[in-house]
């Protein structure tokens, strides 16, 4: 019960500590530089010339409204799995907004640095089995919709950021936004993959309650299990192995799962680099 509640501490301050990267990127770059992120501070710098509404009321409006929204259409688990993160956002943005002119310089070093900064701290909430909600909401809607690849989602809804951008500012506004994007997207990579040899995990779980445990990774990670037979060296017992393969991003959920149902639970990992099938080698839901 301890080790459940340490690690369920842990997570919670992983995402509060990525969700602030995620301010500190928007308060100190984004925001005074204009720049055209992917995310609700990219719609809300897009809308500003139109609209005339304050960029950080409209960012934390935005991350609230969005939380509403992916609650109702996706469910309670993504809520839960999102609220801490939207919520700390709009308190981070405001804290962060009280500081006079905190980073002065290039534009295209504050595009630079706002992705790296945003994609830091994504990657870290990801990387606790959490989402920061915003703009990968509409995505995730729209995915579940119309089963449309989400990269190809999440490309689009940058598309339409760049194109308003150019309606709104200019064209170098638009081509300011692509390196933070891209700058992004390559810290949420290395992050996601840091002291990982593939973007997979083949895991083996062997517990008494491996019933509960494959019916809740079917429920709440939608990834199928295969149901080994084994049998225990000392006792000559027969044991029922779990046999799950999970993305690196999925990799934390499953292991909070685990331990929710059986802190007892003996898990082996190993990377997975060469998988083929659904989720893996062509569209799934959870990639």
């Amino acid at each position: 019960m301890i080790s459940m509640k340490k690690n369920k501490l842990i997570m919670v301050l992983q995402i509060l500590a990525g969700t602030f990267l995620l301010s500190m990127s928007v308060e100190f770059f984004i925001i005074p530089n204009n720049i055209l992120s992917g995310g609700v501070a990219g719609i809300a710098v897009a809308f500003e010339p139109f609209f005339h509404i304050d960029k950080t009321l409209f960012a934390n409006c935005a991350a609230i409204g969005l939380l509403i929204v992916g609650a109702i259409v996706l469910g309670k688990q993504f809520a839960l799995n999102t609220v801490i993160s939207s919520l700390a956002y709009p308190v981070f943005n405001n804290l962060l907004a009280s500081v006079p002119n905190p980073v002065q310089v290039d534009p295209i070093l504050a595009a630079l640095y706002a992705g790296a900064l945003g994609g830091l701290g994504i990657g870290i909430v990801m990387r606790a089995g959490a989402s920061t909600g915003g703009m990968d909401i509409p995505v995730l809607i729209t995915h579940k919709i119309t089963g449309i690849k989400i990269s190809v989602l999440v490309i689009i809804v940058d598309a339409l950021t760049v194109t308003l951008g150019i309606i709104a500012y200019d064209i170098s506004a638009a081509l300011l936004g692509l390196v933070s994007v891209f700058a992004s997207g390559y810290a949420i990579d290395r992050v996601l993959s840091a002291g990982q040899g593939s973007n997979a995990k083949s895991v083996h779980i062997i517990s008494d309650q491996w019933e509960q445990i494959r019916d809740s990774i079917y429920q709440n990670l939608n990834r199928g299990v295969t149901i080994l037979k084994g049998c225990g060296g000392f006792i000559s017992e027969p044991k029922n192995i779990v046999l799950v393969v999970v993305s690196t991003r999925q990799y934390a959920d499953l292991i909070a799962l685990i331990k929710d149902i059986d802190e007892k639970a003996f898990v082996i990992t190993n990377d997975a680099s060469d998988m083929h099938g659904e989720g893996f080698t062509y569209a799934s839901s959870n990639l």
